[in-house]
């Protein structure tokens, strides 16, 4: 099975319309779709910096927590956290 990554859109109708032209043969394909994730605009954030959730435990937990510095670094974070757990 060959793999091909083609670029494409979902009409109003749901209908997935491939915008690329592509080689094939004619003949039966799998379709593999992933959605491109969408980032919350101002709007779906409150004033509060608190995204919406219907889920009581959530929403107080975000109410409880603070923003990510926009200088974070995940892995140096594993990294650190990694080391005092082995004690390396």
């Amino acid at each position: 099975m060959t793999a091909y990554k083609l670029k494409g859109t979902v009409d109003a109708n749901g209908r997935l319309v491939v915008t690329e032209v592509i080689d094939l043969p004619p003949g039966d394909v799998e379709v593999i779709v992933l959605q491109k994730a969408i980032e919350p605009t101002s709007e779906a954030i409150n004033s509060s910096g608190v995204r919406p959730t219907k889920i009581r435990f959530l929403r107080n937990w975000f109410a409880q927590t603070k923003p990510v510095p926009p200088d974070f670094d995940a892995d140096e974070t594993r990294w650190q956290a990694l080391k005092e757990k082995h004690d390396l």
